[in-house]
């Protein structure tokens, strides 16, 4: 197997750049006091404003409001102790309430950035020929081929983050003038998946693999061809999908298995070794297409999101619920906690459970940093007076944990006040283990398991997955035997939506398979619930599963399955651009 690195690196904000192009693209910006006319008639401006394009891309879990809310708690994934305006409006659904949803970065921001980041690469592909060629130097500093790729590869992801929050969206493929009429009718969600899928169709082909020359150390961030096939992958999985696909399409279905099966046949990537690490090494097999964060600061968000105050967090208020904690299986078993027979033991919950949990989740007495994580409460009489003391990661308000959960894979170990050591902590846009599971989903929808070969298949492809954490292959020959499912498309799809749930915990996508599978009410509208955990006198705990309190509690209504088109935008069209039903 080629070993293969897919990056992307932090650009540099917009700012004139001056002297000869730097040998690593992240140093390319474009000069803003240069016009059209000096920018593309020289290789080095041009090729900086191409990179610029980049910087228009999502790039971090964390930041629905400056480090203090992810995706993650918006689903049934986690919740934040923190009862802000931001938090308060994501668990109630109130996404109109504006004073607050200025700053819901996943709506307005997405919504403005992307359309920014489109307009840079409208305006490159217009002006690709335009760029002088003359020299070899020239020749090296700006390739055409590959901008022109890069160009329709950015543009796709953009529209595809629009299209999985808001559906079909207006479709801008020129630059506009300012005599221009920019008040544009939304495209259908088919017509704005079939612009995407032409955009990448032109990337795959303009665009390299991993191993080309061009792709080397000094050019980690660039599109490449897998990053184009895995993202066409992405995107007619999510046409297919229910919110998209209301009468169920099989031949969606089957196109999106197709894509997906496509990029695994080309044996370009593989599932790494360990999960333990998948967001902390600089280089990994699995790796399509990734932003490596690098070493940052703690300050942000890590201390003021996802570590403990024994560690000095100031919030810590990434905090998985037991509703996520309960969806991990028992080993020995394959089945979970509430199940019969699962071996499930609930004054020792953390014992023999699926390998995923234990790099996802912070749990009470769990080994980190050099000692226990202590998230138990206890209370003693002092005096004749009852006294209530806390685990040094509890905390003394709820503002810390309100579940006695902290969200590992948000924190890596070295992270602490004490130490001040940093480490990598990268934003995966695609991973081959996306991959197989989109292949599994879609060709169940497509086929179901009736046939040996699709069963086979779809079994081959999660079992690939849970043979990395040693966790029991899936079956459906003996009921008797671990790791028995029923050999129904209905039982497949709930083993795939729970595997996608594990495998891709806290990796930005729980909540949207939750928005296209249209399962919100059922799901977010659950109650959500903790662990209460006691200290005894002896030393002992006692952990009790607790309903959390009416300002966790999240509401999800049928309008939410899509976000609102931001209300500035509404009002500006004239009455052209159309809102999303419910949100009028």
């Amino acid at each position: 197997m080629i070993f293969r690195k897919r990056y992307i690196v932090a650009l540099l904000a917009l700012a004139l750049v001056q002297g000869a192009c730097e040998k690593d693209f992240l140093n390319r910006a474009p000069g803003i006091e240069l016009n059209d006319e000096k920018v593309f008639g020289d290789a080095v401006q041009a090729a900086r404003y191409a990179d610029e394009a980049y910087n228009y891309l999502i790039n971090d879990y964390v930041r629905f409001n400056s480090y203090r809310g992810a995706t993650s708690q918006a689903s049934d994934e986690a919740v934040s102790g923190n009862s802000e305006n931001t938090v308060v409006t994501l668990n109630k659904g109130r996404y109109h309430d504006h004073a607050v949803a200025a700053s819901l970065n996943d709506i307005r921001d997405v919504w403005e950035r992307s359309y920014q980041g489109i307009a840079i690469t409208n305006k490159m592909l217009e002006n690709i020929d335009k760029v002088p060629q003359q020299t070899p130097e020239q020749q090296r500093i700006f390739r055409p081929k590959r901008v022109r790729g890069e160009m329709h590869f950015i543009r796709a992801l953009c529209y595809f983050e629009l299209l999985k929050r808001f559906g079909g969206v207006p479709v801008i493929d020129k630059v506009y003038t300012v005599n221009d009429n920019v008040d544009l009718p939304r495209a259908t969600v088919d017509e704005t998946v079939n612009f995407i899928l032409a955009d990448l169709k032109i990337a795959e082909n303009q665009l390299g693999v991993d191993t080309d020359p061009e792709y080397g150390s000094s050019n980690y961030g660039r599109a490449t061809k897998g990053a184009a096939s895995a993202l066409v992958s992405r995107v007619l999985l999510y046409a297919a999908s229910p919110v998209n696909n209301p009468t169920n399409d099989k031949a969606k279905w089957k196109l999106a298995a197709d894509s997906a099966k496509s990029l695994m046949d080309k044996g370009w990537y593989s599932l790494q070794s360990s999960y333990s690490n998948i967001l902390n090494v600089p280089e990994s097999p699995e790796y399509i297409m990734i932003k490596v964060r690098g070493n940052r600061p703690i300050a942000g968000m890590f201390q003021d999101f996802s570590m403990s105050p024994a560690s000095g967090g100031q919030q810590g208020q990434m905090n998985p619920t037991q509703n996520h904690v309960d969806m991990y299986e028992m080993v020995a078993t394959a089945k979970l906690p509430g199940e019969a027979g699962s071996g499930y033991n609930p004054q020792s919950p953390y014992t023999g459970r699926d390998p995923r949990f234990y790099a996802n989740v912070l749990y009470n007495s769990a080994d980190w940093q050099g000692k226990k994580i202590e998230t138990w409460r206890q209370t003693t009489i002092v005096n004749g007076k009852e006294q209530t003391t806390y685990g040094k990661d509890a905390g003394t308000d709820i503002k810390f944990t309100a579940t006695s959960y902290y969200c590992k894979k948000y924190w890596p170990e070295v992270y602490s006040t004490n130490g001040g050591t940093q480490t990598l902590l990268n934003y995966i846009y695609f991973r081959y283990a996306e991959i197989l599971l989109n292949y599994a989903e879609a060709l169940n929808e497509a086929e179901g398991p009736a046939s040996d070969v699709t069963k086979n298949s779809i079994l081959g492809a999660i079992n690939q997955i849970r043979a990395r954490v040693n966790m029991p292959a899936l079956q459906t020959d003996n009921p008797a035997v671990v790791g028995y499912v029923e050999r129904t498309q209905e039982a497949f799809r709930a083993r795939i939506r729970h595997e996608r749930a594990i495998e891709l915990a806290f990796e930005d996508h729980r909540w949207y398979d939750i928005m296209r599978w249209k399962i919100g009410v059922e799901t977010i509208n659950t109650p959500m619930y903790r662990m209460d955990v006691v200290k005894n006198a002896n030393g002992s705990f006692t952990y009790t599963k607790v309903l959390l309190g009416d300002a966790f509690q999240k509401i999800f209504e049928d309008r939410q399955h899509r976000y609102p088109i931001p209300r500035t935008e509404i009002y500006k069209s004239k009455g052209i651009l159309k809102q999303n039903p419910g949100w009028e």
